[in-house]
C-alpha cells in the first residue's frame, strides 16, 4: 500500500489476500446516451468506442478475450477479475444482463467481475441479479463525473447526481461494491468544483473511486468545443493540486484506484501533458510528500491542504 493513499492494488490484496488484476473485456454494450434514448451524441468527452478495446465488434467473443488477455496474470499467479469496460454493461433488458453474468461467471479462473455502467441503467431486478452472481466479488464502476448537476447538463450526461446516489446506496445495500468516477476540469467546473464532488461521493456508501483529468480526445464532441475555443483543459499544476486536494478530502476506506487519465494511443488532442502519465503520477506522489497529504487528512484535521 502506498502510505499517503489506498491503492486498488491495496485494497485488492485485502479482499484476495494476493495480486489480482482486472482483465478488460468488451461485451459489444450499448449506450441510451448514443442510441437515441436519450441522445445520439454520447457525453461530450466520449470518443466512438467508449474508451474500450472494440474487439467485441471484431469478432472476439467474451471466451475468446479472456483466453488471449489472462495468461501473463495466470503466470504471476493473480487473482483475475473479468471487467467489462466499455460504455453501459447494464444497459438493456434484465435478461441480456443475466446472459452476461453467466458468462462471465463461467470464464476459467474467474475471482471476481465488475461492470463498468451509467447510473440510470440500473433498477431494482438489475440490482439482484448482480448481487446473485455466483462469483465472490461484484463492483459496479460508475459515472458520475460531477456532482453539479449544471455541469452533468452542460455535459451531456442525461441524468442528476442524485440519481447516481440512488444506485449507490441501493447496490451497496444488496452487497456490490461501488467505484466513483469523477472528472477534473470539465467544462465550467475548476478545482473548487471538483472539491465538492469528492466530498459528495465520500459521504456515500462507495468502496472505490477514480480520479481522471478531463481529455480531449478525436471524435468526442468535446474536441468542437476546444477547436472553438469554447473550452479550455484544465492547467497540469492546477490538476495536480486538484488530486491532492481530493484525497485529503476522501474517506480513508476508499480505494482510490485511478489518479490520472490514460489516453489511447492517437486519440489525444489535448492536453499535450496528458500524454506524459508516468510523469503526472510521479509529480502527484511528490506533491503528496511534500505537503504532508495523507488520504482523508483534511477531514480529520479541518486545514486546508
Amino acid at each position: 500500500m502506498n502510505a499517503r493513499y489506498l491503492t486498488l492494488a491495496a485494497a485488492y490484496r485485502q479482499h484476495f489476500g494476493r495480486r489480482a488484476k482486472k482483465i478488460p473485456l468488451d461485451a459489444g454494450s450499448a449506450c441510451p446516451n448514443r442510441d437515441g434514448s436519450l441522445s445520439r451524441g454520447g457525453c461530450c468527452f466520449c470518443n466512438a468506442v467508449g474508451s474500450g478495446t472494440g474487439l467485441y465488434h471484431k469478432g472476439f467473443g467474451l471466451r475468446a478475450q479472456w483466453d488471449r488477455l489472462t495468461p501473463p496474470a495466470r503466470a504471476r499467479g493473480e487473482a483475475l477479475v473479468a471487467y467489462l469496460q466499455s460504455f453501459s454493461n447494464t444497459y438493456g433488458p434484465p435478461a441480456r444482463l443475466a446472459g452476461l453474468l453467466a458468462e462471465l461467471a463461467a470464464l476459467p479462473g474467474v475471482a471476481g467481475i465488475c461492470l463498468g455502467t451509467r447510473p440510470d441503467c440500473l433498477g431494482a431486478e438489475k440490482i439482484a441479479l448482480l448481487a446473485a452472481a455466483p462469483v465472490g466479488y461484484v463492483q459496479l464502476d460508475l459515472g458520475l463525473q460531477s456532482a453539479c448537476d449544471a455541469t452533468l447538463a452542460r455535459i451531456h450526461r442525461g441524468h442528476d447526481a442524485a440519481c447516481f446516489a440512488r444506485a449507490a446506496r441501493a447496490a451497496t445495500a444488496a452487497g456490490i461494491r461501488v467505484t466513483a468516477h469523477l472528472m477534473a476540469g470539465l467544462p465550467g467546473e475548476g478545482v473548487e468544483d471538483f472539491l465538492a464532488s469528492v466530498a459528495y461521493v465520500s459521504a456515500l456508501p462507495v468502496t472505490g473511486v477514480k480520479f481522471h483529468n478531463t481529455l480531449v480526445v478525436a471524435g468526442a464532441p468535446l474536441a468542437a468545443l476546444f477547436h472553438a475555443g469554447a473550452y479550455v483543459p484544465m492547467a497540469r499544476e492546477d490538476y495536480i493540486a486538484a488530486v491532492c486536494q481530493g484525497i485529503a478530502r476522501l474517506r480513508p476506506d476508499i480505494a482510490v484506484e485511478r489518479v490520472n487519465a490514460d489516453p489511447a494511443p492517437g486519440e489525444l488532442v489535448a492536453p499535450a501533458w496528458a500524454a506524459d502519465k508516468q510523469g503526472l503520477l510521479r509529480d502527484i506522489r511528490a506533491r503528496l510528500e511534500a505537503a504532508d497529504i495523507r488520504q482523508g487528512c483534511r477531514l480529520r484535521c479541518g486545514t486546508d491542504t
